[in-house]
């Protein structure tokens, strides 16, 4: 019943029970007016494709069975469905001893400096990111709202409002076994990593949303800057063309 429960979770929450989602692949001018309708006008509470979800599914529960002690985290959580998901997954499982933090500006994506990320700077004022996809932008008591409606607002869920370099550095998160990065831009990734990565335990994993996209960010160049920087050589695995994960092994 567990995988039936988890199954028809992530189902509900990206919204394709009975509507395909969007190919992340597809070319850009049939990719974005389908993303448009399904996910920012539809009710999806994800914009995760489902083989993203797949790998949190198999991330989160991967450290409750080799023990790998900490939080979770998701640093950029839309309208919440990653985390309602985090949190489904701890409570099928009967772990109590862990919290899913829901980090997000809750305004929307945060402005690049157009000084050293023109790309990224481009694309946050284009009408792609402010007209049709409305720089993301899901307030609080949304995001609350779902996780009321799905039956997961509780003590095991934390909330943290506001730019990522402001909320993070001082966050009461003693351990983490999970870091899904969600911030798109460089900026919005590396904070969360300067952070919070001294907090994963070996074993965790840090999941990067973005790695693989080019055209509008410079998400990866973050990561690869933290990597080498912190000596990380683990394997980055892929997800998918645009997702990317590794495990912290030392």
């Amino acid at each position: 019943m567990t995988n039936l429960y988890i199954d028809l979770l992530k189902k509900v929450l990206t919204n394709t029970i009975f509507e395909a989602e969007p190919d992340i692949d597809d070319e850009v001018h049939r990719f974005v007016p389908q993303f448009t309708e399904h996910y920012i006008k539809g009710q999806a509470i994800t914009m995760q494709p489902m083989v993203r979800l797949d790998n949190l599914q198999h991330c989160v529960e991967s450290v409750i069975e080799d023990k790998v002690p900490g939080d979770l985290i998701e640093t950029g959580v839309w309208r919440g469905g990653a985390c309602i998901l985090m949190r489904a997954i701890l409570l099928q499982n009967g772990v109590t001893d862990r919290t899913v933090w829901v980090a997000d500006s809750f305004e929307g994506l945060p402005e690049p400096d157009a000084g050293r990320f023109p790309t990224e700077a481009q694309a946050f004022h284009g009408r792609v990111i402010t007209k049709s996809y409305d720089r993301f932008a899901a307030g609080l008591d949304l995001v609350q709202a779902n996780f009321k409606a799905f039956g997961m607002l509780d003590g095991q869920v934390k909330f943290l409002k506001g730019w990522f370099k402001d909320t993070l550095p001082g966050a009461p998160i003693e351990r983490l076994a999970v870091i899904r990065l969600d911030g798109d831009y460089y900026e919005s990734t590396m904070d969360p990593l300067n952070a919070l990565y001294g907090k994963l335990s070996v074993g965790g994993y840090v999941i990067v949303d973005y790695y693989g996209e080019h055209l509008w960010t410079n998400c990866r160049q973050a990561i690869e800057d933290f990597r080498k920087s912190a000596g990380i050589t683990d394997e980055m695995i892929r997800v998918d063309s645009k997702c990317w994960y590794w495990r912290r092994s030392r």
